[in-house]
């Protein structure tokens, strides 16, 4: 505890320092998601020295852990006891060298497949403690669900790309693993009917957990994954059709799809100059008209489409979500690196802009957390 206490002191010392000579800081955990956002720059400042698990409550489905510790270590520590986080956050991580962090899940705010069945990360972001760009340490939230009154700042950290603040501790909500699973699979079906099919069975009382449709050549399939209760599960089976796949076999591919190494994803690099477009729409929007005639990968139900596009096909692609009430980014630049990256936020407004510009000015008012990152380009 006393070695902690002393990481978090010179942390603090160099926060301290950082701002009262205005000296940028790049807050970098395992540096598995350097490739998205704008140009990254600054003294880098490691996390990775904030590491373990505070405090677990299997009961209590709750737990407290440092920012810094490796994801795959909290994973682990959570499927000794049967429980998991149940939205799936990627890792992106190369090598055990460059392990993904808990915090830097928390600032990416990034889920896998099963983000539109069971929620987002910041759905289960009970608490956090962090330093400001003042040097304070500030503690907002709990370990409890309702620990809210007025505006809740723990769930704002979600997806803040570390621009707000240096995370120190996140508190989780835990879920036990669903006792029955099953992935079906249906062959042979474009993307308008696999909409379809995922919207109806959305108004049905069904264990929906994960979808995914893809087109190889041709010839498009659609994936549906199952959790829940064994019984509701095995009934789904039964009324949806397609064809039931090995859990053991299919789980590699639901992997391979959260880490975005499916073979869709890899051969974006025989297409140079290519970027990884990120549409988010609602589940319900209808096949979009994409330049080129691209072919999206369609995940969570039709609510997030993946785009294999140049950047010069933005202003086409924006159009096209935001004709149907969703956004257009690009998640991988065509010219990211693992230390240069280029993609792109869209905050799609003014009003929105000027938001972030107030919680930035708020939270880090020498404006020395990841200058840059998520500045706006249209």
């Amino acid at each position: 505890m006393q070695g902690m206490d002393l990481a978090l002191a010179q942390i603090t010392e160099r926060v301290r320092t950082a701002a009262a000579d205005q000296t940028p800081l790049r807050i970098r955990g395992g540096g598995t998601k350097d490739f998205h956002g704008l140009a990254l720059h600054g003294e880098v400042l490691d996390t990775r020295v904030l590491r373990g698990i505070v405090s677990y409550e299997p009961s209590e489905l709750v737990v407290t852990v440092r920012a810094g510790t490796p994801l795959a270590e909290l994973e682990a520590a959570l499927a000794e006891q049967g429980q998991c986080l149940p939205f799936e956050p990627p890792h992106f991580a190369k090598a055990s060298s460059d392990a993904a962090t808990v915090g830097g899940m928390v600032a990416a705010g990034l889920s896998g497949p099963a983000r539109a069945s069971v929620g987002a990360v910041r759905d289960y972001l009970l608490g956090v403690t962090l330093l400001n760009g003042k040097a304070e340490l500030l503690t907002f939230g709990g370990q409890v669900m309702k620990n809210v009154a007025g505006y809740d700042v723990s769930r704002l950290m979600a997806g803040a790309w570390g621009t707000l603040g240096l995370l120190t501790e996140v508190s989780l909500k835990v879920l036990p693993v669903a006792p029955g699973e099953a992935t079906l699979r249906f062959d042979d079906i474009n993307q308008a009917d696999a909409l379809r099919r995922l919207h109806a069975w959305g108004g049905q009382p069904l264990p929906l957990n994960a979808s995914c449709w893809v087109q190889d050549g041709s010839v498009g399939t659609l994936y549906v994954r199952l959790r829940g209760a064994v019984a509701a599960v095995e009934a789904a089976c039964k009324t949806m059709g397609g064809t039931r796949m090995d859990n053991a076999t299919v789980a590699s591919d639901w992997t391979a799809c959260r880490e975005q190494t499916l073979p869709w994803f890899t051969a974006r690099a025989a297409q140079p100059g290519h970027a990884l477009w990120r549409l988010s729409v609602p589940a319900t929007a209808p096949v979009l008209s994409l330049p080129g005639g691209a072919q999206p990968l369609v995940e969570w139900h039709g609510a997030l489409r993946w785009v294999q596009a140049p950047e010069s096909a933005g202003d086409a692609l924006r159009e096209a979500a935001r004709a149907v009430d969703g956004n257009a980014s690009i998640f991988v630049a065509a010219s990211a690196g693992g230390t240069n990256a280029s993609g792109t936020f869209d905050l799609q407004s003014k009003a929105l802009e000027h938001i972030h510009a107030r919680l930035k000015h708020s939270f880090d008012p020498a404006g020395i957390f990841n200058p840059g990152r998520m500045a706006r380009a249209w």
